[in-house]
């Protein structure tokens, strides 16, 4: 079949004919005395084209679920309000597939009664949207749809309704909801009834068999919104953990090194983030050849950023859409993105040293994680070599021990490993076994008498040095780090706390789902190649061929 072309991939998608609708049948909005079709950006047009693709065994939606993230300005609104208006009308539902190959859509009022619903937890904030979509309504899509009633609070289609919905969630448990926007879910938090409000929704939509959109802006970590919820979900999904992979989530932010006092560093990371909606002469960043300007004017945030009277995180979150940190936060994901270099690769015979921090099972709540984190000797390049984490669809778990084990073992076998630091809570006869078998190969060791167990987490009074160490070496761009999303969550869910010999890291709260047990491994495998420098370790050894590099994360 003649499928659609994304990006490398082909797959049936219904997007097309969403495109088209919206071009024939809405107006632009806060267009002033100009009536001009609403006509998407190219990214939009990518987001449309996924979020309707189609499974081509079945036709069925691949997405039930989609998270758009932008920066403030960038025109969430207004294309959320025209997807509202096209589940309303248009051909959204799959028809079967025409004489080419293509697949063909109809309205689900040939279905059913649509209800279709833009969700907040304020009327305000759902206004944005709705009264957007009442400006947009105001074209040809009256012309072309008969009894079309546009109200303050709702919009009458021939047949169903368009509505505003807030966080009193009990009034739509059971709501017969198509299709629903659901707004700034950044602000989404446990406080006013967002998490509360996002699972009814959710039941809402898989009972219908529809979906829902979140339009975020740049959440802050640890405030346990519904938008933070979905980035955590999503990086399960990148990593294999989750069963289900139904959420389409398209997030962009400027460049983690962006420099908001320099005007062209500034610039350019505007540019990167509002992507075709920049306003710049030159057009966009994202796209060769460049999309001409669009409407969002960077000179006015430029000096939002520069107002003293105004905090630059905020700007950042606002205007580079960069989730930042929680104000206990150790390190923010722009210091950490700064640093990722994904051309780095680990040869078998660089010297390295190895952090690994283990868990044996916790009491109650999700059980901690066991990580085992590598660090070339050197250039201070962070990896993973491997994480064991609590699947989600497990009610309890245990590390499997022979599994860890085993790997250790590959590790040693595979790399040059001229330091391994290790954490031996729980892990005393493992450590033992590893110590008398590796420990005299070891060119650093912890201890002479043993020579992998390190004590972290408060029971060595320099673990506040070395956690500074760390994230000192991150700030400066001493270190880099491979990517990987686990250690990136990991590091960015560690919180600090104050005891008597300085800060240590934990979790937002005792119980929370969200580890860290990836970043102390970090900090071990870091400690040891600080030692490793420091003792003129590291030569490198003969090539051998390696029966496993690359990171699995379980």
């Amino acid at each position: 079949m003649p499928w659609t072309p994304i990006g490398g991939d082909e797959f049936p998608t219904l997007g097309w004919e969403v495109i088209d609708w919206i071009t024939e049948n809405l107006v632009r909005p806060d267009a002033g005395l100009v009536t001009e079709p609403f006509r998407l950006y190219p990214e939009q047009e990518d987001f449309v084209l996924n979020f309707y693709r189609l499974d081509p065994a079945t036709g069925r939606r691949k997405f039930r679920r989609g998270v758009l993230s932008r920066p403030r300005g960038w025109g969430k609104s207004p294309f959320a309000a025209a997807l509202m208006a096209v589940e309303g009308l248009g051909p959204v539902v799959f028809d079967g597939w025409d004489a080419d190959g293509q697949p063909v859509g109809k309205p689900w009022s040939e279905i059913r009664t649509p209800l279709i619903q833009v969700a907040a937890t304020s009327e305000t904030q759902s206004r944005y949207t709705f009264d957007a979509l009442l400006e947009m309504m105001e074209g040809p899509v009256i012309d072309n749809y008969r009894g079309i009633e546009l109200l303050g609070t709702q919009v009458n289609f021939p047949s169903g309704r368009a509505e505003m919905v807030t966080t009193a969630a009990r009034t739509m448990k059971g709501a017969r909801a198509d299709f629903t926007v659901c707004d700034q879910t950044e602000e989404w938090v446990p406080s006013n009834g967002g998490g509360r409000l996002h699972q009814v929704i959710d039941s809402n939509a898989a009972k219908r068999g529809g979906a829902y959109l979140e339009t975020p802006n740049a959440f802050i970590p640890g405030e346990n919104s519904v938008a933070e919820k979905s980035a955590n979900y999503w990086s399960m999904i990148q990593e294999g953990k989750a069963i289900a992979d139904g959420l389409y989530y398209d997030h962009r932010e400027a460049p983690g090194d962006t420099d908001t006092g320099d005007r062209e560093s500034l610039t350019i990371g505007l540019r990167i983030a509002y992507g075709d909606a920049s306003q710049h002469p030159d057009g966009c960043l994202i796209h060769q050849p460049a999309c001409p300007p669009g409407h969002a004017d960077l000179e006015p945030r430029i000096q939002s950023f520069w107002d003293l009277t105004k905090d630059v995180q905020v700007a950042r979150s606002d205007y580079l859409n960069q989730v930042t940190h929680a104000s206990d936060s150790w390190l923010s994901r722009p210091e950490l993105n700064a640093v990722v270099d994904l051309e780095k690769v680990v040869a078998a015979d660089d010297p390295i040293v190895v952090g690994f921090d283990g868990s044996r099972g916790r009491a109650r709540g999700v059980a901690d994680a066991t990580a085992l984190i590598g660090c070339r000797v050197s250039d201070g390049h962070l990896f993973v070599l491997d994480v064991w984490e609590q699947p989600q669809s497990a009610a309890t778990w245990h590390v499997p021990v022979a599994d860890v084990d085993a790997r250790v073992r590959e590790v040693f076998a595979d790399y040059n490993v001229v330091g391994f630091y290790a954490d031996p809570n729980g892990w005393t006869s493992q450590l033992s076994e590893w110590e008398a078998k590796y420990g005299a190969k070891l060119a650093v060791k912890a201890k002479r008498e043993a020579p992998m167990t390190y004590w972290p987490k408060g029971k060595d009074s320099n673990v506040p040095r070395l956690l500074e160490e760390l994230h000192d070496a991150v700030v400066n761009g001493d270190c880099s780090l491979d990517g990987s999303t686990v250690l990136m969550r990991h590091m960015l869910n560690a919180r600090r706390r104050r005891t008597r010999s300085g800060y240590l890291l934990y979790k937002a709260y005792p119980d929370s789902p969200d580890k860290i047990d990836a970043a102390y491994a970090a900090v071990m495998a870091w400690k040891a190649r600080l030692d490793a420098v420091s003792s003129g370790a590291g030569s490198k050894r003969k090539q051998i061929p390696a029966r496993r590099r690359t990171a699995v994360i379980r």
